[in-house]
């Protein structure tokens, strides 16, 4: 369940917002001022938080600036009455995800929490992955594919020419996109993400373009959409495919006019914005099916970045490993892992459908469970000759991680039986255990021969 932190002074909306929240399935909490708020956020864990400007003691830019200083990747949405071009810019150059004015609308609110804790989501694992693809000149890959990018990075990002960067899931789109950003002359500007698949097409206007109040029903509030918010910085529209045909008209507009319109508005508006774009989906055969525009495509597709799949780029598959086992060690503060030869030429013989967070995924699974200094293929190869659907069915099944661990340490020690034709004193030597640990271990999880 993702945990909402609510800082606003005035209780009635606290209780309101949480009463929204809490019938949507979030877990929130709420302060009515920011230092015991932030108090709450160093000692729990939160997906998003919600915080107010006019407070009294510390206002709200005061308290993100701490935010951001502690808890980055914290998605941080602004909630104000005062919803003034300048108060929605400043809040988003201090690292802002969202700007919402009150009184507050209901769907709004929702769109945004859920955005944002999937951002939230992003940010920590794009901490786990940053270096593959390069960010702050440390590189963790010696494929051609990723010496590619870097350098395409580097000739592009001094450039405020359009990006169009695609790629499977996991690949890591967002951090070339920001990588991007963060090189060019407009990396001290703001940087506005748009996940278009995350937001209905009846809103996707409203969310990129903004609306005047009375525009349709529930528009009680002027709204300051993702393009003005981004002027002077850069706006990043992931997943472009899945965008209204309605929609990428007006961005096509926006894209040969330099200005936008807000949703009920007749005013036209300036915006200098550089344009980002990704998706995962094959845009030229989007535009065979009538789903995208043509046009469009040309305009966004002005440099192409493709980030190949992880199964293109073996090469760079010890290097992750050894990267991502050193992470996950001191994660959980267990001992040094070593991966043997075998192991790593099976792993690379995988898949990987999901990429580079699959690999860390499994990578960490692998620890948890087989639980050894020395990894070997045969240590690991009952996590994918049983089927990987049967570990997503482990996983499916487990209502808490004590009881994945449990189902996963079973299946572990019945393959190693297994592979020892049950016999009692090898599987317990090659588990590393007693042998009255080991018969243990099959009483409690009700093992027994023939199987």
């Amino acid at each position: 369940m993702n945990s909402i932190l609510i800082i606003d002074d005035e209780i009635q909306i606290c209780e309101s917002i949480k009463m929204i929240l809490d019938y949507e399935g979030y877990k929130a909490v709420y302060a009515t001022d920011a230092p015991s708020g932030l108090t709450k956020l160093n000692e729990d864990s939160f997906s998003a938080l919600l915080l107010d400007i006019q407070m009294p003691e510390m206002n709200g830019f005061e308290a993100l600036k701490k935010v951001k200083e502690t808890k980055p990747e914290l998605s941080v949405i602004i909630i104000s009455a005062h919803g003034s071009v300048e108060n929605a810019i400043k809040a988003t150059k201090l690292g802002a995800f969202d700007f919402i004015e009150k009184p507050i609308d209901r769907d709004k609110l929702l769109i945004s929490v859920r955005n944002a804790v999937e951002q939230s989501k992003l940010m920590v694992e794009n901490k786990e992955i940053k270096k593959n693809l390069g960010e702050g000149g440390e590189i963790l890959g010696e494929s051609k594919a990723i010496k590619h990018i870097l350098e395409m990075i580097d000739k592009v990002a001094p450039l405020d020419t359009r990006v169009l960067i695609t790629g499977e899931n996991g690949t890591g789109k967002e951090l070339v996109a920001r990588a991007i950003h963060t090189n060019s002359e407009r990396k001290n500007n703001p940087f506005i993400e748009v996940n278009c698949a995350a937001i209905p097409n009846e809103l996707i206007e409203s969310e990129l373009f903004g609306h005047e109040k009375g525009s349709f029903t529930g528009a009680v509030q002027q709204r300051i959409g993702k393009f003005e918010l981004a002027n002077t910085g850069t706006i990043f529209l992931d997943e472009v495919g899945d965008m209204s045909l309605q929609a990428q008209a007006k961005v096509l507009r926006a894209i040969e006019d330099s200005k936008i319109e807000r949703v009920g508005g007749g005013k036209k508006i300036d915006v200098d914005v550089r344009i980002i774009a990704a998706t995962n989906k094959k845009l030229v055969e989007e535009i065979a099916n009538g789903n995208f525009r043509e046009d469009l495509y040309h305009r966004l597709n002005v440099i192409p970045i493709n980030i190949p799949p992880l199964r293109e780029r073996l090469e760079d598959i010890p290097i992750l490993i050894k990267h991502f086992v050193n992470d996950i060690t001191n994660k959980h503060k267990k001992a040094s892992v070593n991966f043997s030869a075998d192991a790593i030429q099976f792993l690379k013989g995988l898949n990987w459908s999901g990429n580079i967070r699959e690999l860390k995924n499994i990578i960490e699974r692998i620890i948890i469970i087989v639980d050894k200094k020395e990894i070997a293929k045969s240590d690991i190869e009952f996590l994918f000759t049983t089927g990987q659907s049967s570990m997503d069915d482990i996983i499916e099944d487990s209502n808490t991680f004590q009881d994945f661990k449990e189902k996963a340490e079973r299946a572990f020690i019945l393959k190693q039986l297994k592979i020892n034709n049950w016999n009692i004193s090898k599987t317990a030597e090659t588990l590393e255990i007693q042998r009255s640990h080991l018969y243990n271990k099959m009483k409690k999880y009700g093992i027994e021969k023939g199987e």
